[in-house]
């Protein structure tokens, strides 16, 4: 090592040190769900499903294969480097999982867009998708639903010096973002037809288009835009009230009951138990929002 890259070594050692020292007592703390404060899901490791092929499927397996968002903070996040899913639409899928029979370690996540969700539960590309997927009629027709576990409604994200757009009926002309396929896209297509509609296959690209001037608005549900807007209060806000109900379900194989009703009694057992709430205050009641209450489950007769 020459003396020149040992002085410049340690001015970089100094300088790290000097960074360290600014920190304080009552600094903010990172964003994110706590890991620390998140429930802990007992496993029931006598379940038994034989009514249900896809339970039977990913017993053999070895592991729970579960659909999920990447990209929204506090609900299906990513961490690029470790792989690992966080938020709580990935809790319920592990307090779920748990009471089917599989530990934490044998839930594995997989990244599905909004538009091809039913295609992956037809194919059985994935056993469940826990991913801020609202129950309705026509999705009722092509997959199973459990839940609902949560009840959102669609909202609007502005740059936070927008003062032009406060609601719905202030669209007309605006350049409007959400995802392709999504409920919150084709409401604003059939309910405001005189906004211009751009989509993308994630909510992350229509929030990185809002902060750079390329659309005036994202629109999708309020829990996922809240976590956006957590992340850079600065910079976004949320405008107007909620114009819609979205209630958000579990998404399974259409003709597995025996999995929709057990998904059903899980969803009971943790609401009663409390680690609902535990699960919503470690992630998305970060945004600022306090804990609802959850909606009445719909246990909907086999079709």
């Amino acid at each position: 090592m020459t003396r020149t890259t040992r002085v410049l070594a340690g001015l970089l050692i100094l300088l790290l040190a000097a960074t360290t020292a600014c920190g304080k007592d009552g600094s903010p703390p990172v964003k994110g769900p706590r890991a620390d404060q998140l429930p802990h899901y007992e496993v029931d490791k006598a379940f038994q499903l034989p009514d249900s092929p896809t339970w039977r499927k990913a017993k053999r397996r070895g592991y729970l294969l579960v659909g999920a968002k990447e990209d929204q903070p506090y609900l299906g996040e990513k961490d690029p480097a470790s792989g690992t899913y966080s938020g709580f639409d990935i809790e319920i899928a592990k307090m779920v999982g748990a009471h089917l029979g599989f530990e934490t370690g044998r839930i594995r996540f997989k990244t599905i867009a909004s538009a091809n969700r039913e295609t992956a539960l037809q194919n059985g590309q994935v056993d469940m998708y826990v991913g801020t997927y609202t129950i309705n009629d026509n999705r009722k027709g092509l997959v199973g639903f459990g839940g609902p576990y949560y009840m959102a409604g669609q909202g609007l994200l502005v740059r936070s010096d927008e003062e032009d757009i406060k609601g719905p009926e202030d669209l007309d002309g605006k350049r409007v973002c959400s995802a392709a396929g999504s409920t919150p896209y084709q409401r604003i297509q059939e309910d405001y037809p005189k906004a211009t509609l751009v989509s993308y296959d994630t909510y992350s690209i229509c929030v990185d288009n809002l902060l750079t001037y390329q659309v005036d608005a994202v629109t999708t549900d309020d829990a996922i835009l809240q976590g956006y807007a957590a992340k850079v209060p600065d910079e976004m806000k949320l405008v107007g009230k909620p114009f819609s109900e979205e209630p958000y379900g579990i998404g399974l194989p259409k003709m597995d009951t025996a999995l929709r009703f057990a998904v059903d009694d899980a969803l009971a057992a943790n609401e009663r138990d409390g680690n609902w709430k535990k699960a919503y205050d470690a992630t998305l009641g970060l945004s600022g929002v306090p804990a609802p209450n959850p909606p009445a489950i719909d246990r909907y007769p086999a079709s």
